[in-house]
């Protein structure tokens, strides 16, 4: 039976990524997730490779207190409010548009030294968030370890697909005969959708940004979909609850 491996989240968009035991999966996906992402100052999103170096930031968002931490690789850090201040702006993301709003404070100037270029954090208002159009997004480890295999190398670091749920004990590529079905994960259920398009940035490693693994390459040899290279899958939430590490994963059918 699959089980809930483990879970990625960040609430900064494209910072390093945390594993918490459990997560509370409600019907726009996990509230915290995502909440803010950085841009640059003509308000583009930061896009491909441009984001490596912001994989090696470490984000804490205090959800209670309302306040956010980033730690730069060289331990320089930045503390502050999170409420965002100012007019608010359209955002393009890779599959649609969303309301955010610029957050004031230290984190602009330190995030612009590392990407030697300006940019600015904004907070996305809900009830969007930063991620993909879908909420929840689901790999199996067997597929990451196909992918390895196919590459002939070792299996590469599953975080580098930054998807909110991993799972143990299933086939390679078995969440992809799980679209259009419902899943039941601890006290939540989810439905799943379609295949997820990968970028450039799984090729790098998730902790440095650089370049380690031919992602794109492979999956052109075997998963292209409609013009698109996909690895795991989207999903919605129709029932909100609590998901833990360890929760069994039961396909209920549609």
């Amino acid at each position: 039976m699959a089980t809930v491996a483990r879970f990625n989240v960040a609430p900064v968009k494209s910072t390093s990524l945390q594993h918490p035991d459990a997560i509370d999966l409600g019907r726009n996906g996990v509230d915290a997730d995502r909440r803010f992402l950085f841009i640059g100052v003509d308000g583009n999103r930061i896009s491909g490779a441009a984001k490596a170096a912001l994989l090696g930031i470490r984000s804490t968002f205090d959800e209670e207190g309302d306040r956010l931490t980033l730690e730069l690789p060289d331990g320089t850090r930045a503390e502050g409010d999170a409420a965002p201040a100012g007019d608010g702006m359209r955002v393009a993301l890779f599959d649609r548009e969303v309301d955010a709003r610029p957050v004031p404070g230290p984190f602009d100037a330190i995030v612009s030294r590392l990407l030697e270029r300006d940019v600015m954090l904004v907070r996305v208002e809900r009830p969007e968030r930063g991620g993909g159009v879908r909420p929840v997004s689901i790999v199996s480890s067997a597929s990451v370890e196909e992918l390895g295999r196919r590459a002939e190398q070792e299996t590469p670091d599953p975080r580098r697909f930054r998807m909110l749920v991993e799972l143990d004990g299933c086939a390679p590529h078995e969440e992809d005969v799980w679209t259009g079905s419902r899943l039941r994960m601890g006290g939540a259920m989810v439905r799943v959708g379609a295949g997820v398009p990968r970028c450039v940035l799984t090729t790098m490693h998730p902790d440095t940004g650089e370049p380690d693994f031919p992602t794109l390459d492979v999956l052109a040899t075997y998963r292209r979909r409609e013009g698109e290279l996909v690895f795991g899958v989207y999903a919605d939430v129709e029932e909100p609850g609590r998901v833990r590490v360890g929760d069994a994963v039961e396909v209920l059918g549609d």
